[in-house]
């Protein structure tokens, strides 16, 4: 057997465990005791037993893991089912195993903590990184719900909270389950789950079955397709010749902004604005011509993988205070390394390598026919190139704090004063005309959550200004105590709901006035931004927030000062029946912030949210997607995420997808690129009515992705 590196683990003393005395299983297979009854390698604590396991088969083999089990599974859904005496987690701070996975395509997998047969579930997702040891880390102390996502450590990849607010009190069963996976089964050791009561330990130096990850250029070992880079000195000829062949321009039916040349309304306002004909939407460039905006996100160099605990699976480390130090970056206070820096860096040398980059980018999309710089992108390049382009913002709210996960206490007094910190970003592109405009801030977490802002606040907020505010919206509507707690149906009263820790259950009464409290917690703190954020910049578009679908009644008041609703949407399509009842409530155009598909064939180990079997796929999910958006009268751009595939190790979070247009070595994926092409050279027509989309739809696979 190879040598295999420590994993920095020390023996178990484990207090104490629950056992069952048979194994029920209702499908799958039976387990003797004599095949799980193992203890863990890694840290002390209380050894959980599963009480019936669905699906998943043993494997022979060696585990290569300290006292870890091979198991393979076919399906989703198959794992572990544990139960055991209500509230034995209650003094817990870790749920936590070792494991490592084989194969090369990522497998996510789920835990779920129930509170009996038919109660609240609290979900705790994570992706593994194959061929390389990891420890899962779930930190009991999520179950509030208040935090969505956690760091990752190593190889367990984007650990984050879905479903219900537990109490730990109550919680008496546990599930781990194979949640996504490619068509390839899921085959993985692991050490039995444990809960402890003191902090988990990181894996420093991971086992690596199959050596290094990424070779010298940052492409994965694990992998070969066709148009990998063979050396570092194919990647050198390729990017010099990719810079002297920089002279691409817009077609000629394009105006000089990429909008549509023979479709001129006026001479323009200087500026890009929204328009309606015919209940048609539409942008309008600055000199007057309508526009319909083909973006791409992330046009910057960008394909950093976080290498915090990985350093030994890669083979490449420059000393990061040399040539290369600009490589090098902290996220979550984790190091990362950016590949394609250091690529081009190579090629062109310390000096003047970023601006040969942006020449290169800029070309690249002028060659595909894009016509929008998205978001998240070095949108500093698109201006000085006079290219249409969009950019972030990001509140920070550092005065006023936040009340429950990023949502912050828009009643604080100084919430106006965060508001004027946060527009005056947008002081330095107020006079660009090629500035599109701004979206306020990405998918706020708060949004995803489950519970209302109002009840999210009571259960994680012991005391804030808008909990005082909301105590006063409610002694507006009831005269006393006894009123209020009548109408909830609730031992509750004023002093209750403004401060102290909350454990009540809200009834469905008292959600009616949570919920119109939550509009008006949201109407204030769009409206607040949107009004400062004007005051800066009364020339561009507020492009909204770049919502996750169609937003609740209830939120939408607070979205009226948006010029454009943005959504991410990575469907088949766009929804149409979402974009009209986003219009009927809003009375604005939709732009779609992120979509993408990705296909496991190019050296990536997933594919992307949307998932197709080849690069050929890729190119037909694209067409299919982006023209059907043209066509729709309510939508006004579709902006693809992102210009290059994100490291094969993955990116601060762990995502890992092959969802680029060129690849970590600026290698283009040439099905995907041609596709694109003929869809945006068209795009007019289409939008105009006198050419039908395109529908050759290819086969659309299950979603793999963290």
């Amino acid at each position: 057997m190879k040598n295999i590196p420590s994993t920095d683990i020390s023996p178990i003393q484990p207090r104490r465990s629950f056992l069952k005395q048979s194994l029920l299983l209702s499908t799958g297979i039976l387990f003797p005791l004599s095949l799980i009854d193992y203890t863990l390698a890694s840290e002390s604590g209380m050894v959980l037993r599963p009480t019936k396991i669905k699906g998943l088969k043993l494997v022979d083999g060696e585990p290569l893991i300290e006292q870890a089990q091979w198991y393979t599974g076919q399906d989703v859904l198959d794992g572990f089912y544990y139960e055991f005496p209500t509230g034995s987690l209650a003094d817990m701070k870790y749920i936590t195993t070792d494991m490592l996975a084989n194969g090369s395509s990522l497998i996510q997998f789920n835990i779920e903590l129930q509170e009996g047969a038919d109660g609240r579930i609290f979900q705790f997702a994570f992706g593994v990184l194959t061929q390389c040891s990891l420890r899962v880390r779930l930190p009991l102390r999520l179950v509030d719900q208040n935090t969505w996502r956690t760091p990752r450590d190593g190889a367990f990849l984007k650990p984050m909270c879905w479903g219900d607010r537990v109490d730990l009190e109550k919680v008496d069963r546990i599930k781990f389950y194979i949640n996504r996976k490619s068509e390839s089964p899921a085959t993985f050791c692991l050490t039995p789950l444990l809960a402890t009561e003191n902090e988990v330990s990181v894996i420093k130096h991971p086992v690596l079955p199959k050596g290094k990850l990424l070779d010298e250029i940052g492409q994965s070992t694990l992998h070969n397709w066709d148009g990998k880079t063979k050396n570092l000195a194919a990647l050198k000829t390729n990017l010099t010749a990719r810079l002297e062949n920089t002279k691409h321009t817009f077609p000629n039916h394009f105006s000089k902004w990429g909008g549509c040349k023979a479709q001129k309304l006026d001479e323009g306002t200087g500026f890009f604005r929204v328009y309606n004909k015919s209940n048609r939407w539409w942008l309008v460039d600055p000199d007057g011509h309508l526009f319909w905006s083909m973006g791409i996100d992330s046009v910057r160099v960008d394909t950093s993988g976080n290498m915090h605990l990985l350093e030994d699976a890669l083979e490449f480390i420059p000393p990061q205070d040399g040539a290369f130090s600009e490589i090098y970056s902290l996220q979550d206070n984790q190091l990362h390394i950016n590949y394609l820096a250091a690529n081009f860096i190579r090629t062109f040398g310390t000096k003047g390598w970023r601006d040969k980059w942006a020449t290169i980018a800029l070309d690249e999309l002028r060659r595909l026919r894009f016509n929008t710089v998205g978001n998240w992108s070095e949108w500093n390049y698109a201006s000085k190139a006079v290219f249409p382009y969009v950019r972030p913002m990001s509140f920070k709210g550092e005065k006023s704090q936040r009340i429950y996960r990023d949502f912050p206490d828009v009643f604080h007094p100084d919430f106006e004063i965060d508001a004027v910190a946060y527009a005056k970003d947008l002081e330095e592109s107020v006079d660009d005309p090629a500035l599109i405009g701004y979206f306020m801030m990405n998918e706020p977490q708060w949004a995803f959550s489950k519970e209302l802002p109002a009840v999210g606040m009571l259960y994680n907020n012991e005391a804030s200004h808008t909990r005082t505010q909301l105590t006063q919206f409610l002694k507006k509507k009831y005269a006393s105590d006894a009123a209020l707690a009548e109408s909830w149906k609730m031992d509750i009263g004023f002093a209750q709901i403004e401060t102290g820790k909350w454990k009540e259950e809200c009834s469905a009464d008292a959600l009616v006035d949570l919920e119109a409290f939550s509009a008006i917690m949201v109407e204030k703190y769009f409206g607040t931004l949107s009004a400062a954020c004007k005051k800066v910049d009364p020339n561009h578009l507020n492009l909204g927030i770049r919502y996750q679908g169609v937003p609740p009644q209830w939120a939408v008041s607070g979205m009226q000062s948006f010029d454009v609703f943005s959504m991410n949407n990575y469907q088949e399509k766009v929804p149409f029946d979402q974009t009209e009842k986003i219009h009927d409530l809003l009375q604005m155009p939709i732009m779609i912030g992120e979509w993408h598909f990705g296909a496991l064939d190019v050296g990536l180990p997933a594919s992307g949210i949307g998932h197709v079997r080849t690069q050929k796929d890729r190119g037909k999910a694209y067409r299919v997607y982006l023209e059907d958006a043209a066509a729709n009268p309510y939508c006004v751009g579709v902006h693809w995420f992102v210009l290059y595939d994100q490291s094969a190790i993955g990116r601060f979070d762990g995502e890992n997808y092959n969802i680029g247009f060129l690849d970590i070595c600026n290698q283009p994926h040439k099905p995907l690129c041609e596709a694109a092409t003929a869809s945006h050279e068209s795009i007019y027509d289409i939008a105009t009515g006198k050419k039908e989309p395109f529908d050759d739809a290819p086969e659309y696979l299950p979603k793999l992705f963290l």
